[in-house]
């Protein structure tokens, strides 16, 4: 079996960031591929001979190099949505935006029906402050067609130089007409954890999972202990909506701050063999303060496991509205000097057993957004379930939900509520968390 360790295709205009491993290991052929079926030769002898014919016959001579690229992204595309080749270059620029700095835009994206999706902007980047939305989608970048382009083509036309225009053509449903949004690049700095005082409760965004989110939740609950004090302190709000997902380690290390013990999650691969527990440690960082995690449709992976372990455990009551219902483990594989392809390998399981794939994670509580009148209809994702290609959900599958956040917290209906609950001013059968037969057993 191929040893990994986690690594993040993190950042914008990466696609829809994923729970992600790097094979350490040289791609190996297996005794199975060996003995490849004499169907499967021929199929191959198919293929040399439409190349010979493209490199003999099509009007222009084509790049032998681009077009076995292509060939080969053909096929892992072809997979699901989050399996694709990694041109060299592309590898190289993953690898440095796993660093959490990078030059961009600031969105998270996937490919959808032939056009480029906006999962979700990133905050505080130029595309957040531009007024790009989750579920935009890009039709033209400077005015070049993004229809026919594989998502690393398009994600390399959006990438320049810092300080440079880019102006992104934007269809947005319940729009009636496509819109132009010029956005300035700029160096996207990924503080993946930010915090604040609510008076008596402590609320921490996180963004996404990077080499630094662990760390940043550490100090950020500890330093609001400190400020609000022990006594006063009336629990945590974690908001993980619109979060796109990221490391694997770093999603196990978060659930891990708020768990003594227990299962977090299960990785099951093709093989049983391949099946990987990871389990929580002694330890809550917050003293076993009661906690509530708000979702939505645009949280997404790592989120999810997060989310899912502290449902199962009883540790958190997560609210708001169905998350994005991505459950799979995307590896990279290098392939020396010719790039790396991203492979979906595996699917997680929270600690009940249940896979969210394409059904994402149900709220204890559901709560909507109150929407200005120029989003109604607007801020919905269609989930991984309405992802072309997808894998599918074991059981009914479910679509996506709202993946609204207002600017101003004052007009932020689920962070409310939350802060309501928290210092009981609401009440609700599903706060705080009550353990019974269901729950997981540890």
């Amino acid at each position: 079996m191929i040893r990994k360790t986690s690594l993040l295709l993190v950042g914008a205009l990466m696609g829809a960031a994923a729970v992600t491993t790097l094979s350490q290991m040289p791609l190996n052929v297996s005794a199975a591929a060996n003995a490849a079926a004499t169907d499967t030769y021929r199929q191959l002898n198919l293929f040399g001979d439409v190349f010979e014919r493209v490199r003999s016959d099509y009007v222009e001579v084509p790049d032998d190099a681009q077009l076995i690229e292509s060939a080969i992204n053909g096929m892992l595309t072809s997979l699901d949505p989050h399996s694709s080749y990694m041109s060299p270059k592309s590898f190289r620029d993953m690898q440095v935006q796993t660093r959490g700095e990078f030059g961009g835009l600031g969105i998270e994206v996937t490919m959808e029906e032939g056009l480029v999706k906006v999962v979700s902007p990133i905050d505080d980047t130029p595309a957040a402050k531009a007024g790009v939305l989750a579920g935009d989608l890009i039709t033209y970048i400077d005015g070049e067609q993004v229809q026919g382009l594989t998502l690393n083509e398009a994600v390399e036309k959006m990438r320049g130089p810092v300080n440079t225009d880019i102006v992104v053509t934007i269809r947005r449903k319940g729009r009636a007409e496509p819109f132009d949004i010029t956005i300035t690049r700029d160096i996207i700095r990924i503080r993946s954890v930010r915090w604040r005082e609510e008076d008596d409760v402590g609320y921490v965004r996180v963004t996404q999972f990077n080499e630094q989110t662990f760390d940043g939740l550490k100090n950020g609950i500890e330093e609001m202990t400190a400020n609000i004090g022990e006594d006063k302190l009336k629990g945590y709000v974690i908001d993980l909506r619109n979060n796109p997902g990221g490391l694997l380690d770093q999603a196990i290390a978060v659930s891990d701050a708020f768990l003594d013990r227990g299962e977090i999650v299960s990785t099951r691969g093709r093989e049983a063999e391949e099946t990987q527990r990871y389990n929580a440690r002694a330890g809550d960082l917050t003293n076993g303060k009661p906690v509530i995690v708000l979702v939505n449709g645009g949280s997404a992976s790592a989120s999810e496991i997060v989310a899912g372990a502290l449902q199962d455990h009883r540790r958190a009551t997560i609210l708001g509205t169905r998350s994005f219902g991505k459950g799979s483990v995307q590896t990279i594989i290098p392939l020396g000097a010719n790039g790396a392809i991203r492979l979906t390998t595996a699917r997680y399981y929270t600690p009940s057993g249940n896979s969210i794939q394409a059904k994402g994670i149900v709220p204890d509580i559901e709560a909507l957004q109150e929407l200005p009148e120029d989003l109604v209809g607007r801020v919905e994702t269609k989930g991984e379930a309405g992802l072309r290609g997808h894998l599918e959900a074991d059981g009914e599958e479910q679509g996506g939900s709202q993946a609204y956040v207002p600017s101003d917290p004052e007009d932020d209906t689920q962070l409310n509520l939350a802060l309501d609950l928290l210092r009981g001013v609401q009440v609700n059968s599903a706060f705080p968390p009550v353990s019974d037969s269901a729950a997981v057993k540890n």
